[in-house]
């Protein structure tokens, strides 16, 4: 999922601590921020856009393309549902700690109406130049600038490093999709590999993975057939097995998930892996010759 600076943004649960402090980020970035929703101040306006007690009604009044949830855990699954309802195609919800039951059902509502879910656990997604959607720091220009190189990160911080290691090689990207960390999530690794294969403003791809699931080892596989060079990451080298680290989805049972697992996979099909972050910027000037 890549946004544009163009598309209409839904900011469910803006008038919040959180919503309202990077509502005014986003803005100020350039985002096109049209309506927010919070049902116990429907008809008021905050951050100079108009209030909606659900997304369906903003959706009515206003329209929007993309909604983002700052919304609690328990809340997540009524609101994405709201949201899918009204006939948003694309969810950005940066909730951590929200129950599985409740992703799987938000997922599978998803499914039913041809809607795309980032996260739960998401940190946003940034398209440098252009707009931000969560709580990334975009408006940082010694991180974030315009370029050809996409990025994919399960970590909202190390997906800021990387960008940082290679604003200061001199790449910039052409976006940023923050996947999520926990177990379940609505994009994968390999989906977004897939939207940045298919983007023309993107030259190359910097997978920032971590130990626990296959989400890399599945990447990997298409991968291999990219004509695109893709450069990965892999976080977790020295953790000790059978432990969660982090993330809820970093969590290595038996062989699968393993820190060699994902390295064999994506160096067989390709990838260079790096050993630090701080190899970024030489890894990808190497790959694009």
């Amino acid at each position: 999922m890549i946004v544009r600076g163009g598309e209409r943004v839904l900011v469910q649960g803006i008038t919040g601590k959180q919503g309202t402090y990077w509502t005014e980020r986003m803005q100020a970035y350039g985002t096109r921020i049209v309506a927010g929703v919070n049902p116990k101040k429907a008809g008021t306006r905050h951050c100079g856009v108009p209030v909606y007690a659900s997304a369906s009604d903003a959706m009515r009044e206003t329209g929007f393309d993309v909604s983002v949830l700052f919304i609690p855990p328990l809340g997540v699954k009524a609101a994405a549902q709201d949201a899918i309802e009204a006939g948003c195609a694309r969810l950005v919800v940066l909730t951590e700690h929200v129950p599985v039951q409740d992703v799987m059902e938000l997922l599978a509502m998803a499914r039913a109406n041809s809607a795309a879910i980032v996260g739960p656990n998401t940190a946003g997604l940034v398209t440098p130049g252009e707009c931000f959607v969560g709580f990334m720091p975009a408006f940082e220009a010694d991180v974030f600038r315009p370029g050809r190189v996409g990025v994919i990160s399960r970590s909202g911080s190390l997906g800021t490093l990387i960008c940082l290691n290679l604003a200061q090689a001199g790449f910039g990207q052409s976006a940023f999709i923050g996947i999520g960390g926990d177990p379940i999530v609505g994009t994968t690794t390999r989906d977004a590999l897939q939207v940045l294969d298919a983007d023309e403003r993107t030259d190359a791809v910097v997978v920032i993975g971590e130990i626990g699931g296959t989400m890399e080892e599945d990447a990997a596989e298409y991968a291999r057939d990219m004509a695109k060079p893709v450069v990965a990451f892999i976080a977790g080298a020295a953790s000790p097995p059978d432990k969660k680290m982090g993330h809820a989805g970093a969590i290595v049972m038996g062989d699968k998930g393993t820190y060699a697992s994902k390295r064999t996979a994506l160096e067989t099909a390709g990838v260079a892996v790096l050993d630090t972050p701080s190899e970024v910027g030489r890894a990808v000037r190497v790959a694009l010759g």
